[in-house]
């Protein structure tokens, strides 16, 4: 076995910094959409994701790739929001297997209801905070980091 390679003192602190926000940026945000919209934060990215669809419809499977989760964690989002009426299931018609995750006009109107108080949440915690020349620093930072396999 390889010997570790431990962090350095500056690498500790940063990664500590940054495991606090991995965990309080979102905590904060799904606590203001809980909130203001009786949704989660993953429920409100597969309606966001759906409303940006020309046709707001788009297999499961995409649909499970383009907001990083697993096919199983999508389909329970996925049911929780038909429960609601926001979103409904249905077979590709050329490929009975495909099913089609298609947001409805009234899951429409919860996304263009939800994005403002959403957006605000968003400038307050992060945009709020930065400069202008940060902003840049972080995205291509966060670039940088999920360039590579993860």
């Amino acid at each position: 076995m390889d010997e570790a390679r431990w962090l350095s003192d500056e690498q500790q602190q940063m990664w500590r910094r940054f495991v606090e926000v991995l965990i309080r940026v979102p905590a904060a945000l799904e606590t203001q959409l809980q909130r203001d919209a009786g949704l989660t934060h993953m429920g409100y990215v597969v309606l966001l994701t759906l409303s940006e669809r020309p046709d707001r419809r788009m297999p499961m499977s995409h649909l499970a790739r383009s907001v990083s989760s697993s096919l199983s964690r999508l389909s329970h989002v996925v049911a929780r929001l038909e429960g609601q009426g926001w979103v409904r299931r249905e077979r590709n018609p050329e490929d009975g297997r495909v099913q089609i995750a298609v947001l409805t006009e009234e899951g429409f109107a919860k996304v263009v209801e939800t994005a403002p108080g959403h957006v605000e949440a968003v400038q307050q915690l992060i945009f709020d905070r930065l400069t202008p020349a940060q902003v840049r620093q972080l995205a291509k930072a966060a670039e940088a980091i999920l360039d590579g396999p993860l």
